[in-house]
């Protein structure tokens, strides 16, 4: 708080009531627009494999100040944030080691905790749609419906439609990894393994 207050005395010396000073979830996320602004869109006009190391580059900026969000022990025994992703990255290259979509909907699927943990679904949604494809994109959408689907609190429509979709099986598969990616102590790769092996992928 005092931060907030003297930085913001270094632009004005007036009065400045304290319901006007914004908050730490409101400059973080004003931050996370910056970024999100200021990086280069993937056009026609843009080298591709510039764009590609642009976009990989804005993954392990999302995913890499998470190994500080603590996460609820009664439901997440395994610890920080970024450790959950790498254990789903890891289930999830076990299971479908050719499906770059797939895996890089493990490695991001939770990165809005770091940004706005009181709607992190849809922080997750805004930081990640311009930099990972629609399918990745519906994968990480989709994925709370399917853990009720899993857990039979959604109607048979609604578990229908999920189950009949081209990626329904793959989405099943991804609810079990974020599911079981939650063991103390189980061995992962680094974080920078894990985007290497993606842009290996790309690259073959």
């Amino acid at each position: 708080m005092n931060a907030r207050w003297r930085a913001s005395r270094a632009i004005t010396n007036s009065y400045i009531p304290a319901e006007s000073v914004p908050t730490d979830m409101e400059i973080r996320m004003s931050l996370q627009q910056m970024v999100s602004t200021s990086t280069p869109q993937v056009t026609a006009a843009t080298a591709p494999e510039q764009a590609e190391a642009e976009c990989y580059q804005r993954c392990f900026d999302l995913l890499e100040p998470l190994d500080r969000v603590r996460l609820n022990r009664d439901t997440h025994p395994e610890g920080d944030l970024l450790y959950h992703s790498l254990q789903v990255f890891e289930l999830a290259r076990n299971a479908r080691p050719w499906d770059e979509d797939f895996l890089l909907a493990a490695l991001l699927h939770d990165v809005g905790k770091g940004i706005d943990p009181y709607d992190a679904f849809q922080a997750t949604l805004t930081a990640v749609q311009d930099i990972v494809s629609e399918r990745t994109l519906w994968f990480i959408e989709h994925l709370p419906l399917q853990h009720r689907a899993s857990e039979g609190t959604i109607g048979v429509r609604a578990r229908r439609r999920l189950a009949e979709h081209d990626d329904g099986e793959e989405l099943r598969l991804l609810a079990e990894c974020d599911s079981d990616g939650r063991v103390p102590g189980r061995p992962v790769c680094s974080l920078a393994e894990a985007i290497q092996f993606l842009k290996d992928m790309s690259d073959e």
